[in-house]
């Protein structure tokens, strides 16, 4: 693991955080006989209470923060996804619920964007398991949004059942993933242990029957590490059981299954994010920095028609933003306004550039009972190479 770039030195008080995020997880590697899996380890650096990454205060989005996503970008994103979502709705309910909504500035351009439109839904949920989060976003959408800030409510759980549209954007690369290393197609399981200073990782067989499971179903040769997110696979079945009829869309980077255990890709695609520099070390500042794998569309998608629902579409987020009208959008502003239109023209490159986020971030939808066909699929549909 290495840090190839010097970064900014945490104020004392991050400093502070991490030390006693670090204490916390040194404690149940303890109490756990010296060793924990390392999908517990990441569960507990992004999520403990009051101290993982997302459950603290820290800023985390947007320019001041560690990354910027795609709603951070630009509205124009929040805006086209919408369009899909009227679709959706039209085919099922007038519901919509978003996973893990992040800054908020998601819901706040889509509500906007369907207002505009004339098709606010009846009730828009939130799924957030972070009480910072959740309270910068009811901040956000009560000032920007007062008058729809009635029909936003916050979930602790999903819901028994739903229709509607379900939409998900860089949720799955942050749940917990295991990490698995393959020599001679013989796996095992790399965990996280200490060796009295600080954090190491230290293997062991594998002891967990589901993930024994997966990884003996995956065929890599020579010496190999890489991640099997079994979190993603159960919320995926959760979600199957929620949906009645509608649609689920997400938004991720990853690959299908034959680019993410490609034979070039020996060492996984397990990153963090800190300060907007990425690095490989999940042991730097625990508490402060996010630590994320790219998604298996391949195993979502499978998982999916596991569980009763129907894949309708894979493709780029360029092809996606495209099919439903983003270039429409910007088409809205004369040129001449220079002012607002060439901003907005170098969002919408950032957004849909194959150098930029365009090719790297893939966009899955998941459905059931749903007779239509999506915009956002009908060119440049990718189904092949799950």
């Amino acid at each position: 693991m290495s840090r190839a770039a010097p970064f900014p030195a945490p104020s004392p008080d991050a400093m502070q955080h991490s030390n006693r995020m670090t204490q916390h997880i040194l404690s149940e590697i303890a109490a756990s006989g010296g060793w924990i899996p390392f999908s517990r380890y990441m569960e507990l650096a992004l999520y403990a209470q009051g101290l993982g990454y997302y459950t603290a205060g820290s800023q985390k989005f947007g320019e001041a923060g560690d990354f910027v996503t795609a709603p951070e970008t630009s509205a124009l994103f929040g805006r086209t996804l919408a369009k899909q979502t009227i679709e959706i709705m039209e085919a099922s309910a007038p519901h919509i619920l978003e996973l893990g909504a992040g800054s908020g500035k998601l819901a706040l351009d889509m509500l906007g964007e369907l207002e505009r439109r004339g098709c606010l839904p009846e009730s828009y949920s939130i799924l957030e398991v972070s009480a910072d989060l959740r309270e910068r976003q009811k901040s956000r959408l009560r000032e920007s949004l007062p008058h729809l800030f009635g029909r936003v409510q916050w979930l602790d759980h999903l819901p028994g059942h739903f229709n509607g549209a379900i939409v998900a954007n860089e949720v799955l690369d942050a749940l917990p993933v295991h990490l698995v290393h393959w020599q001679e197609n013989q796996p095992s399981e790399i965990g996280v242990a200490t060796d009295g200073s600080g954090f190491v990782f230290a293997e062991r067989a594998i002891s967990d029957v589901q993930l024994m499971k997966a990884a003996g179903k995956i065929s890599v040769e020579g010496d190999y590490v890489s991640e099997i997110c079994l979190a993603c696979r159960g919320l995926i079945k959760s979600l199957a059981e929620t949906l009645g009829q509608g649609a689920m869309i997400f938004i991720d980077y990853g690959f299908g299954a034959r680019e993410y255990y490609h034979p070039d890709r020996t060492r996984g695609t397990l990153m963090c994010h800190y300060r907007h520099r990425a690095h490989d070390d999940p042991f730097f500042l625990p508490g402060l920095q996010d630590i994320t794998s790219h998604v298996n569309f391949t195993d979502i998608a499978e998982t999916g028609i596991d569980s009763g629902l129907e894949v309708l579409g894979y493709t780029t987020q360029a092809f996606f933003l495209i099919n439903n009208g983003i270039t429409e959008l910007l088409k809205e502003i004369p040129p001449e306004d220079a002012k607002t239109y060439l901003p907005l023209s170098a969002q919408l490159q950032r957004l849909t550039s194959p150098a930029e986020m365009g090719e790297l971030f893939k966009v899955l939808a998941l459905g059931k009972n749903l007779e239509t066909t999506l915009t956002g699929f009908c060119f440049g549909d990718l189904t092949r190479l799950l």
